[in-house]
């Protein structure tokens, strides 16, 4: 597969030949879904916590007698249905996290990529340098690229410049390639992504990293 690359005046420079492997693929929807799910899953904390009628603190007195008032029972102040009572199936602290196959983290990834470019949001820009962090440089470069929406901005290797001028534009994030993840990618209308980028993905993502790990599994080394 060929991608075609913009330098920062959104000027069409060259092609390039990427892996279908990585970027060519047909998106698998429903591993996408659950890859989104887990992540977000695994982001809860879960430490919300409620206290049922036998935590909150209460006399344990009989509210009246059972019989001869004409009012309704009662028996405690800590009832649910009495003002600072218990609360009736409240949450508690719980786990939320969910397993993932690795096999099908890095599908979802594939697909997500493979997703932009099939949808046309995936820009390839040959390189993006910043002798120091300016956020009206970066909004300058987006706007030559056509990027009018929200934008994940993806360098081969972290920048600490690109990471500050992209920090403060509103809807855009920025990430190192190998931090790539579902929910940023699907979260993000364009991916904008440097060659370095291109092929780090590539590397981390590509037919040969997976072949690597069958071979490790089985106890050779590639």
């Amino acid at each position: 597969m060929l991608l075609a690359v913009k330098n920062v005046q959104g000027e069409e420079i060259e092609t390039i030949e990427v892996e279908d492997y990585v970027f060519g693929i047909r998106p698998n929807k429903a591993v996408l879904h659950q890859a989104y799910v887990a992540q977000r899953a695994n982001q809860r904390q879960g430490t919300v916590s409620t206290k049922t009628r036998g935590e909150v603190k209460g006399s344990t007195r009989k509210v009246r007698p059972q019989k001869y008032t004409g009012r309704a029972r009662q028996g405690s102040i800590r009832a649910p249905h009495w003002r600072h009572g218990g609360i009736v199936f409240g949450p508690k602290p719980r786990d939320y996290s969910q397993k993932l196959p690795k096999k099908m983290r890095r599908l979802a990834i594939r697909s997500a990529l493979s997703a932009k470019v099939a949808d046309g949001e995936l820009i390839v820009v040959d390189k993006l340098e910043f002798p120091q962090p300016s956020a009206k440089e970066m909004a300058r470069i987006l706007q030559n690229l056509g990027v009018d929406r929200s934008a994940l901005i993806v360098t081969g290797e972290p920048d600490r410049n690109v990471y500050l001028s992209v920090r403060n534009l509103e809807r855009k994030s920025y990430q190192p390639a190998s931090y790539l993840n579902v929910v940023d990618l699907l979260h993000h209308r364009y991916l904008v992504m440097t060659v370095a980028a291109v092929r780090k993905a590539e590397e981390v993502w590509g037919q040969e990293a997976d072949r690597r790990r069958a071979l490790r599994r089985c106890g050779v080394n590639g």
